[in-house]
């Protein structure tokens, strides 16, 4: 016999994690996760920035929205700082006007420097490199597992349940019911969430919906010694307004990417040493760092829908199937804002005013666009 449930949510990362603590506080979730531990795939290998100058319109919404949870929290939510803030330089390269434009379009809040204000802040910057510069001093980093935890923790407080290794097997309409069959058992729910990641168009298949048309793209990252530069820790995070590389203090080291964005098929995503070979050349062509050898490197995927915007709403032709995917590279920052939205459309309710007012328009993330 099924358990039963009123929601339940596929996929713990951090979409589903926070939409679920959201639900959980008047109806009865359950998580199901097909890995063995929340946060496996993209949540956990984040690049942890907050940027709210980047993105498609509807995430630089839910971004700009979120600010006030990542520097003021609940009470009790966390037990650490969720954002440390880290300004961020953007750098014109040769040829880069147009992105400039794009960015100044789109942006708000950043300020022009001169090569020698870029150098005070980033003093391994390349004499000649930027052919203009630009300082967002509202970005920063982010504590990616601070902030799921507190999400979960949230969650289970709420009296809500996740069981890991409990892949959505089989999904079944059984009348006005979503039946799910998994190693864990067999789960009913009148609504089911799909906040499967990459996975989100296989879940969707599973349910008998039209998958939207997702692409997950690979991103890969390396990490690299800086010994003998002095105050490392404290330079911002830096990145070509073409978005072809980018780095960042980490540890007492420097992550760094070409910004790949290697389509792929949903799986366990791996760096590519090509890839990390591009962003460290990219980073020399840019300062006088040296680059030697390679600390560690990682892979994650970032997964799109066909415009770029996240997919937020219920099916408009299946009853009670809500898509919670295609956050890109943006689901992170734009995680508290996203999931209170997500969570008052599942519930029948309007997005919160201060995400209305921060630039959102609910045309451009529903599922009926497509």
């Amino acid at each position: 016999m099924a358990d039963t449930f009123d929601i339940i949510v596929i996929g713990a990362g951090i979409a589903g994690a926070s939409i679920a603590a959201h639900l959980a506080e008047t109806k009865r979730v359950l998580i199901l996760e097909m890995e063995d531990r929340p946060g496996f795939h993209t949540t956990g290998r984040s690049a942890a920035t907050f940027e709210p100058n980047y993105g498609p319109p509807p995430m630089l919404a839910f971004t700009r929205a979120s600010n006030m949870f990542f520097t003021n929290p609940p009470q009790g939510f966390t037990d650490g700082p969720l954002l440390v803030p880290r300004s961020s330089l953007f750098f014109e390269a040769e040829g880069q006007e147009n992105f400039t434009k794009n960015l100044l379009a789109s942006g708000s809040g950043l300020e022009e420097l001169s090569e020698v204000q870029a150098r005070k802040l980033f003093p391994i910057l390349r004499e000649g490199y930027a052919k203009r510069t630009f300082l967002d001093p509202h970005t920063g980093d982010l504590d990616v597992d601070l902030l799921h935890r507190g999400y979960l923790k949230l969650f289970k407080a709420r009296g809500g349940q996740l069981l890991n290794s409990a892949a959505a097997e089989t999904i079944l309409r059984q009348g006005h019911v979503w039946e799910v069959i998994s190693p864990q058992g067999i789960f009913e729910a009148d609504i089911l969430v799909n906040a499967a990641g990459a996975w989100g168009d296989a879940v969707a298949a599973k349910a008998g919906v039209k998958p939207i048309g997702l692409q997950p793209k690979r991103r890969s990252i390396g990490v690299i010694p800086v010994e003998g530069i002095p105050g490392v820790a404290s330079f911002p995070m830096v990145t070509d307004v073409g978005e072809t590389w980018y780095a960042k203090p980490q540890s007492g080291k420097m992550m760094v990417s070409s910004a790949d964005a290697t389509p792929v098929d949903p799986h366990d995503a791996y760096a590519d040493d090509m890839a990390i070979a591009e962003g460290i050349e990219r980073l020399m062509n840019a300062t006088t760092i040296e680059v030697n050898n390679l600390h560690h490197s990682w892979g994650g995927l970032r997964t799109f829908a066909p415009d770029g915007a996240p997919v937020i709403g219920f099916d408009p032709s299946t009853e009670g199937f809500f898509w919670l995917v295609g956050q890109g590279g943006y689901g992170i920052q734009s995680a508290p804002a996203l999931s209170r939205t997500a969570a008052a459309m599942v519930l029948g309710e309007k997005p919160p005013q201060d995400v209305r007012d921060a630039g959102l328009v609910l045309a451009e993330i529903l599922p009926d666009r497509f």
